[in-house]
């Protein structure tokens, strides 16, 4: 068992200060997350070194875009989740505690990463920062052997931890649900400020930041609402990019799939304000590949999770010479 960080013991509970839940958990109780668990009067990290999903995947299906495309990252995910999303598209590791898993040490981790050959490391799948002990102790050794740590979170954690871990952080994902508070509270359990604020923490960190938006018609693709995100990412800088992904029914969520014509309305409606705008779950080539923001050139090709990169350095332009906010 680990201890975990960010609590106070308040009488025969304890209280909880990871994330803006602020569960005051009794003994022998679960925070909502179901992964930090009152023993004794210590907060404990039950999820921590606990693996239920070890895949290598495309850093592409993050989504990251920007950030060494068309490479591996050795995805690890855990359990538990503190928001309660009604429309979660992990809820079987995000709502419970799967049967299969395997405990993994930071050390056995990237020696595992190693003999693998991969150089990006994922905390994705469910909530990782609920895991936070072993992200960070994780984090903090991959950047010792050379490796580049890539955070997928719905951002719904307090600026002390967040800050502390950022430093190890390369890039992050950030899923921002809705820019409306209502939508937070209503669907998922919480509220909309502090992901804000962690997006803003990890740019000012100098993380690469990318962001993905869920699309769900009739409840946050109204384009007031969506324009005031817009313009919230735009005024921390134009070059994010913003990954509008289709929605398809899922876990309580009934709701029909995403017309593509929402997709396509609110991609117009982005690009006048954002230099990278994607498409995702949606077959459109045009949309999922990325082009310089100054002459229109195809840098990167993408069709599905096949990537082609159309010049030797994308970083930079090969007709125009602009840079293009692309780690590679």
């Amino acid at each position: 068992m680990k201890q975990a960080s960010y609590w106070n013991r308040q009488g025969s509970g304890v209280f909880c200060r990871l994330c803006p839940q602020e569960c005051m958990i009794s003994e022998g109780q679960f925070g909502l997350c179901n992964a930090r668990m009152n023993i004794g009067g210590t907060l404990i990290s039950k999820s921590y070194g606990t693996i239920s999903a070890l895949n290598a995947d495309p850093v592409e299906k993050k989504p990251l875009y920007h950030f060494y495309p068309g490479s591996k990252t050795l995805s690890f995910g855990s359990f538990g989740c503190n928001l309660k999303c009604s429309f979660c598209q992990n809820y079987e590791i995000a709502s419970s505690k799967p049967e299969e898993k395997i405990k993994i040490s930071p050390e056995d981790a990237v020696y595992f990463a190693t003999e693998k050959n991969i150089k990006l490391l994922s905390y994705t799948y469910n909530e990782p920062l609920i895991n936070y002990e072993w992200v960070f102790e994780m984090s903090a050794l991959a950047r010792k052997n050379g490796m580049c740590n890539i955070l997928v979170t719905n951002g719904y954690v307090k600026e002390e931890p967040l800050s502390r871990l950022a430093g190890f952080i390369d890039a992050a994902n950030i899923d921002l649900k809705a820019y409306c508070d209502e939508f937070y509270h209503r669907n998922c359990g919480g509220s909309l400020e502090p992901v804000l604020k962690s997006i803003e923490i990890l740019h000012k960190a100098k993380v690469h930041v990318e962001i993905t938006n869920l699309v769900i018609d009739g409840e946050n693709s109204g384009m007031s609402g969506f324009e005031k995100m817009i313009d919230f990412i735009a005024g921390i800088s134009d070059e994010i990019p913003l990954h509008l992904s289709r929605y398809f029914p899922c876990y309580k969520f009934n709701i029909a799939p995403t017309e593509h014509k929402t997709l396509f309305d609110l991609h117009n409606a982005a690009k006048k304000k954002l230099k990278y705008v994607y498409l995702g779950n949606i077959d459109s080539v045009e949309h999922g590949s990325t082009y310089c923001k100054n002459c229109g050139f195809c840098i990167i090709t993408r069709k599905g999770y096949n990537v082609t990169v159309n010049c030797e350095n994308p970083r930079f332009c090969p007709e125009c010479g602009t840079g293009n906010n692309i780690r590679a």
